[in-house]
């Protein structure tokens, strides 16, 4: 069941644009009519969003998965460079020499029953394999896999959503006929328009190689490039925070050497973290949802700045318990949005709690920081290890103390008390030894060469007739507004204009902040990124490389609303 005033047929982008220019139209006509203004006014008030229905927190535990497992012996496909049958029209996967599968999986994207908490009713949802979120991947770098996602979405679905996908592999180093490309999406009927036909499935090569692959010394790049904590999600042209508002998001967590995912790593390269995903390493996803008065979750398809909603989800569960050992542990939170930031605090008694910051945006840090208190916009990750071995016995809270109000972003106030999300009860004996460790040292940065810096370029967020804009201009996904060259480097000035905070996401390869409004960014930021959250009239410089790949990728707004609402640009790496 859902709620007619925030479901119903899908609008485009451009429909939406059309009845914003309307409203624009009628309001300028108002503004030399105010006596007619006022009558209309006192005949149909402002809307006002009901609440969703009240639930009691902490009564259902917190889902964890354990990692999802490839696809083995008969079963196992022939993987090709080239499209299979009943393929959707995709490009050739690049580099097929290099990287072919070491692993096959296999994703299935169809509709699902979900329970967001038993106060409330079972419901429909989409999700990767029939799950909310989707399964996590376990990956490891030097072993390429390929993923085959098929789409088993109804095609005559009626409500907010599109039954076509493309999924993104959030912040993969690879091909950018693997990477989601918005306008990549596919169904066994449809097809969008940089993609050459229809299909039932699409697969997607995952190199899991380091960027520098082909300018490193190393047979498998350079190990300072190396990601952690990534997610995928539906980047569907038009539909992306729909489809994924209603369940199409996952993580996929990649190790190596270093970040070994072994605690009792014998390897003295090993950092030996908190590990064992699923039991002392835990991806937490948070997103904010609004139910109707039924209880069945509701979009509002006509508000273009960004949704915010009443209720927050941890693991597709509104504000779960999770049982801790008296040990540490390893979190790997995402700000899965739409719209909202978060500002998370860790509170035991009342009283604030320190934890140790050791990466951003899945990034390790050179050496981890000691934390009260961190902030994430949409899409941006942070990892954090929590020590609950002097809480044995104990009850903490995770909560977040920003207040937002609408979709221009956080209001700046912090709230105190916030809002529990998550709270953690801890047994008072250990299962067995804690063999875990937070070493002095994380992953060194690779350096910034500014001798590789071939352009300088501004991008500037705005908004313009209802819609919103980089450089002045709407999204064309047929156009590339840049063509940087593979091999080079470039310095990218992302700048907003007016009072709005903007999530912004590049692409294929992580970045660093060298100025934010003309200073050096804070300590956790001077990692390496793919999140660049700007603030009010706010500029960042930031270095960019572009290496091993061709082809087309993307840069946009992640708050979903400003993303689905034109505030993007495609770029294209050539030679």
């Amino acid at each position: 069941m859902e709620n007619p005033m925030f479901s119903g047929r899908r609008l485009t982008r451009r429909q939406l644009l059309a009845q914003g220019a309307t409203l624009t139209a009628g309001a300028a006509a108002a503004a030399v009519a105010p006596a007619a203004r006022a009558a209309v006014t006192a005949v149909t008030p402002t809307p006002v969003k009901p609440s969703s229905p009240a639930t009691t927190p902490f009564v259902e535990p917190l889902p964890v998965y354990l990692p999802k497992q490839p696809v083995s012996g008969s079963l196992y496909p022939a993987p090709a460079n080239t499209p299979g049958a009943g393929e959707c029209g995709r490009p050739d996967h690049q580099r097929w020499a290099n990287f072919a599968p070491a692993k096959f999986y296999e994703l299935r994207v169809k509709p699902a029953r979900h329970s967001f908490h038993p106060e409330l009713p079972e419901q429909d949802v989409w999700g990767y394999d029939g799950m909310m979120p989707g399964p996590t991947f376990v990956a490891r770098y030097g072993e390429p896999v390929l993923v085959r996602i098929h789409n088993e979405l109804p095609a005559n679905h009626v409500g907010y959503g599109s039954p076509e996908i493309s999924t993104h592999l959030h912040n993969l180093h690879c091909g950018s006929e693997s990477d989601g490309f918005t306008g990549d999406y596919y169904s066994a009927t449809k097809y969008g328009p940089t993609m050459t036909g229809p299909g039932a499935y699409k697969d997607h090569l995952y190199s899991n190689c380091y960027a520098g692959y082909d300018s490193s010394s190393s047979t498998d790049g350079d190990s300072r490039e190396a990601l952690g904590t990534l997610w995928y999600h539906d980047h569907r042209l038009d539909y992306t925070a729909q489809n994924v508002y209603r369940g199409l998001s996952g993580f996929y967590l990649l190790f190596d050497e270093l970040d070994s995912g072994d605690e009792n790593d014998p390897n003295p390269a090993a950092l030996r973290l908190p590990s064992g995903v699923g039991k002392y390493d835990i991806p937490l996803v948070f997103q904010d949802k609004q139910f109707d008065s039924g209880g069945y979750l509701a979009f509002d398809q006509f508000e273009t700045d960004g949704i915010l909603g009443d209720k927050f989800c941890v693991n597709g569960k509104i504000q779960p318990y999770f049982k801790v050992e008296p040990r540490k542990y390893r979190f790997r939170l995402l700000d899965g949005g739409p719209s909202r930031f978060y500002e998370f605090y860790l509170t035991f008694r009342g009283a604030d709690q320190m934890f140790t910051y050791i990466a951003n945006d899945g990034n390790l840090l050179p050496k981890p920081l000691m934390m009260s208190k961190i902030r994430l916009g949409v899409a941006e990750r942070a990892d954090i290890i929590i020590d609950f071995s002097k809480y044995a016995g104990g009850t903490l809270y995770l909560e977040n103390r920003l207040e937002q109000v609408n979709g221009r972003g956080p209001t700046g106030n912090i709230l105190k008390p916030g809002t529990q999300l998550l709270r953690f009860d801890v047994a008072t004996t250990r299962t067995g030894p804690d063999n875990s460790r937070i070493p002095s040292k994380l992953r060194e940065l690779p350096p910034v060469d500014l001798s590789e810096v071939v352009a300088t370029r501004t991008f500037i967020f705005d908004r313009s007739n209802g819609g919103w804009t980089v450089n002045g201009k709407l999204f064309d996904v047929s156009k590339a507004t840049v063509k940087p060259k593979r091999g080079t480097a470039e310095i990218w000035i992302l700048k907003v204009n007016g009072d709005w905070s903007h999530p912004v996401h590049i692409h294929f390869e992580e970045g660093r902040i060298l100025k934010r409004n003309g200073v050096a960014p804070p300590p956790h930021e001077q990692g390496r990124k793919d999140v660049y959250v700007l603030g009010n009239n706010e500029e960042l410089r930031v270095f960019l490389r572009f290496r091993d790949y061709v082809g087309k990728y993307m840069m946009h707004c992640h708050n979903l609303i400003h993303e689905d609402h034109a505030m993007m640009i495609r770029f294209d790496i050539e030679d």
